[in-house]
């Protein structure tokens, strides 16, 4: 099996931004750090979320996107796309990121973490990378990245190994959750909602969408 490590740890805090949306400030723009960080239950020590609505907490405290993946953006895009380019915390090297199941268990330097669910791009992520049609350009993609549940805090840093401990059986890709998302496919979100690990978020939208299936307008078309 290909070994994988961690490229680089990267860390933002708020900042004021023109661009920005019903927010006043963003931390997408994460940066690497040289030292060893720790990863505990929130998140990395030094990070921050403004939108910490829909951002954060105990279910995203590290988002991880492949070295691999950046570069495939980048030769799409005609732009080098650094480390935490995308609001990653984690650029790795050698891990099958897209192909990651929900509710998988890795060793992510000292931490054991837990993959939850696909990022779902924003409007905040588009006007960040200011690219005509980013969020659509970024389904079609299919290389969300995942966020991560800390399991066992630890420190990481870059150069750390990166393993997978474990994945469950009859999940689903993050990929394939992420296009899930996007077509309302109650069967797909019924299959992670059975994936002990997975996102509490995914209960309340598979309950708006099959109420909405329900409804006598759903039911008139």
């Amino acid at each position: 099996m290909q070994s994988a490590w961690i490229t680089s740890v990267s860390v933002g805090r708020g900042q004021p931004v023109s661009w920005a949306t019903r927010l006043p400030e963003t931390a997408i723009d994460k940066r690497p750090v040289t030292s060893a960080v720790w990863a505990g239950e929130l998140g990395l020590a030094g990070d921050d979320q403004a939108d910490k609505v829909n951002h954060g907490g105990p279910e995203q405290a590290i988002y991880v996107y492949a070295r691999e993946d950046l570069d495939w953006w980048g030769a799409r895009l005609g732009r080098v796309l650094r480390d935490g380019m995308f609001g990653e915390n984690v650029t790795s090297t050698g891990l099958d990121v897209t192909g990651a199941l929900i509710g998988e268990v890795w060793q992510l330097g000292g931490a054991v973490v837990q993959v939850t669910s696909p990022r779902i791009p924003c409007v905040m992520f588009r006007n960040w990378m200011d690219q005509p049609g980013w969020m659509r350009s970024f389904r079609e993609g299919g290389r969300p990245g995942a966020y991560l549940r800390v399991l066992t805090p630890g420190l990481i840093q870059a150069g750390d190994p990166v393993a997978v401990l474990d994945r469950p059986a009859g999940s689903v890709s993050v990929a394939a959750a992420m296009e899930a998302f996007f077509t309302r496919d109650i069967a797909t979100f019924r299959q992670i909602l059975a994936v002990p690990g997975h996102s509490s978020r995914y209960e309340p939208i598979l309950a708006d969408w099959l109420d909405d299936a329900r409804s006598p307008q759903s039911a008139a078309h």
